[in-house]
Parts: structure tokens; C-alpha cells; sequence
């Protein structure tokens, strides 16, 4: 089984590369290092960083250095982090990996960009009544599916093994911002029509699959409005697959094919530059339809699945396979991140049974969450639990 640790930039040059890759092969014992190329806005604590405990990670930055010419008349393009300067962190892991005899992975976030969204609002998803998600990017729009084929084929100027793609997708409306408010409550139905895109690009994809937007997005609005102004509305259940006699469904699973789609010319990129492009589903079955997440679609263009293994026991980690196998996922084509920490783990051996279970399904990759976020100890609780 091939293992590996997931981490930033950040934590390679506050450390050293001596420190960093040390307690990775030394500690951890993991074959390969999965370091976030472009990532999100985040507050984070940092237990064993030298320089610093407490870290503000700035919105939607790259932490790779990007060619130029690449990204020339683009108006959609990566920032640098003003957290490397001068350095290309990607450049030094890829050194320092092929060295060590380790794998390098580019941990990769797509479509929650909200640097990227906040310049360019035209980019991003808008909801029924054309109000713009600001921290995302819409999976539809012709400029950020360019954006994102462009990404890859940077990411393999350095050697990657495999480029771990997440959020390639739509997201909802409490995918997380500082300050967020709600207070009245919206009610299920309301949050989740309001996380659904209709702009330009989603809606000619929808009529092109046969499907009337325009009175989708009107009856979208027309049931938002009336479950805002009323909280006992609000609380009422809904078949969100009968609205508008199914036309609101087919408008979803429009959406669904273009992540597709956009996953497969990503899976197709990368292959050209000899990698491998895993898919990342946090949420799992059942959870990411309004996402755009059709798994056994996805399962047939992607070289991999990978999800969250996040459980305290070995069973439940063993029942959120059990579930991507309902969907058409085998666990050969599967990687799970398991957290090696005290909210998960409790010993050495509880994370070894895990392991246990993921190799007995036949799952071939497992990854630990994070380097920078956990202490030194649960490093070693990766180590021993590999070795068991």
C-alpha cells in the first residue's frame, strides 16, 4: 500500500527541508509527501512549527512559482503566496523527494478559490436570484475549466506523481466563510436551493441537455421566496426531485455532467504529462448530489476516488467504504485519508487497524491529514502503524 502525508508549503520552509522530510521518512515512515499547491483561506494552529503557532493562510494562493507564459492574456491565474517570497516550495520538495526515494503529490483546490472569485464575480456561481458565491468558481465557465486544465500542466513541470483534486466541483451554501450569518433558520430545501448555480454557462448546459432552465430558476426563486418569508415554510420537508415534475432534478444532473466533464479533461491533462489524478469526495454518498458529484460517472474518468476516512473505529472506517462500493467505487480504485490525532485515534493501534482494514479491501493508497496540524507524536503514531 502506498502512503503518504498531506501538508503545505509552509511547513517545508518554516522547518527546513531536513526537519520536514526527516520526520516524514524517519517518523511517519510514508513513501510520498501530498503538498497543497494551490489552496484556501484558513486559520490554522500549528503545534510543532518552529516559527509560528497560530497561521493565517491567505485566499486562493498558489504555492508554486507559475510560469508566465502559461498564464499570459489570462484573466483567471495564480497568485504566489506571499508566505514563499522568492522560493518555488514545489521545486525544493520535488529535489528533495526524488533524493529521498519519496513520491510528490500536488493537493490541489479548483473551484473554492475566493481570491480568484472576488476579481472576477462573472466567474463564479450564482444562485437563483443572480447573487455571485464569491468564494467559488463555477465548474461550467469556459475561463476556469481553462484555468484548471492550465494548473495541471504546470503541476507536471515538477515531476508530480499525482495531482489530488479537490473541490473540481459546485459547493453549497455554508461551504465556510469567516463570519457567516444565519439567523433565521433557512431550513434544509432553502440552503440547498440556494447553493444551486444558474448562471449563463450552467443554464445553456441545462437547455442543451434538453432541460428548461429559465422556468427551473423561476420556480427555484418563486419556493425560496416562500420558505424565506415563512418559518414554518422553511421547515417543511420537499422531494427536491418532484420540483417543477422533475425538471429541477434533470437541471441537477445537467450540472453533475459538467463535473464530469470537467474531471475527465483533468484526468485526460494529466495522463499527457504522465500523472494520475485522484478525485477528491469529502462529503461521500449521498451527500454530494447538489454538488455536481455523480460517482459512478466519475468512477469510469478519473484514475481514483478519495475520500475521508475520519471515524473512531475501524468499523465505521470499513462502513464509509462499504457505501462508495453501493455507488459504483471499488476500493481499488479508492484512496482514503485517515488523521492519525486524538480526535480520531487513540493509539497506535487503533490507526493500525484502520490500515488493516483498508488493505484488506484492497484499497491501494492511504494518506495522513495533516503534517503541520498535528504534533510530532501522531507522526509517530503513523510510523508505528505502518510498520505493525
Amino acid at each position: 500500500m502506498e502512503s503518504s502525508v498531506l501538508a503545505f508549503a509552509t511547513d517545508l520552509l518554516d522547518e527546513g527541508a531536513d526537519a520536514f522530510f526527516g520526520n516524514l521518512t524517519d517518523r511517519a515512515r510514508v513513501g510520498g509527501v501530498t503538498l497543497a499547491s494551490v489552496y484556501h483561506e484558513a486559520r490554522d494552529v500549528f503545534p510543532h512549527n518552529p516559527r509560528r503557532v497560530v497561521r493565517y493562510l491567505e485566499p486562493g494562493a498558489a504555492y508554486f512559482r507559475p510560469d508566465p507564459a502559461a498564464w499570459r492574456g489570462r484573466r483567471l491565474a495564480p497568485v504566489p503566496s506571499t508566505a514563499i517570497g522568492e522560493h518555488d516550495p514545489f521545486a525544493e520538495a520535488a529535489a528533495q523527494a526524488g533524493r529521498r526515494g519519496l513520491k510528490l503529490h500536488a493537493w490541489t483546490v479548483f473551484c473554492h478559490n475566493d481570491r480568484l472569485g472576488f476579481a472576477h464575480p462573472d466567474c463564479s456561481p450564482a444562485n437563483a436570484f443572480g447573487d455571485r458565491h464569491l468564494t467559488e468558481l463555477c465548474p461550467a465557465n469556459p475561463e476556469v475549466r481553462e484555468y484548471a486544465l492550465t494548473l495541471v500542466a504546470e503541476l507536471a513541470r515538477y515531476g508530480v506523481d499525482a495531482v489530488r483534486a479537490e473541490s473540481p466541483h459546485f459547493h453549497g451554501l455554508r461551504h465556510g466563510y469567516h463570519h457567516e450569518r444565519y439567523f433565521e433558520e433557512l431550513g434544509p430545501t432553502a440552503e440547498a436551493l440556494l447553493g444551486v448555480c444558474f448562471c449563463p454557462h450552467c443554464r445553456a448546459a441545462a437547455v442543451r441537455a434538453g432541460v428548461p432552465a429559465d422556468e427551473v430558476a423561476a420556480a427555484v426563486r418563486t419556493e425560496l421566496r416562500r420558505r424565506l418569508a415563512d418559518e414554518r415554510a422553511a421547515a417543511e420537508p420537499a422531494d427536491l426531485s418532484a420540483l417543477t415534475d422533475g425538471a429541477f432534478a434533470a437541471y441537477v444532473d445537467a450540472s453533475a455532467a459538467t463535473v464530469t466533464s470537467l474531471a475527465a479533461d483533468l484526468t485526460e491533462q494529466a495522463r499527457r504529462h504522465g500523472m494520475r489524478l485522484s478525485f477528491m469526495d469529502g462529503g461521500g454518498p449521498g451527500r454530494g448530489w447538489l454538488a455536481g458529484i455523480d460517482l459512478p460517472a466519475l468512477t469510469e474518468v478519473v484514475d481514483q476516488i478519495e475520500t475521508l476516512g475520519y471515524a473512531r473505529t475501524p468499523e465505521a472506517v470499513r462502513e464509509k467504504l462499504a457505501a462508495f462500493a453501493l455507488h459504483g467505487v471499488r476500493p481499488q480504485d479508492m484512496a482514503v485519508i485517515l488523521r492519525p490525532m486524538a480526535a480520531d485515534c487513540d493509539g497506535p493501534e487503533n490507526l493500525a487497524a484502520k490500515i488493516a482494514v483498508l488493505r484488506e479491501l484492497g484499497v491501494p493508497e492511504v494518506e495522513f491529514y495533516h503534517y503541520g496540524l498535528m504534533r510530532l507524536s501522531s507522526l509517530d503514531r503513523i510510523g508505528a502503524a505502518l510498520s505493525g
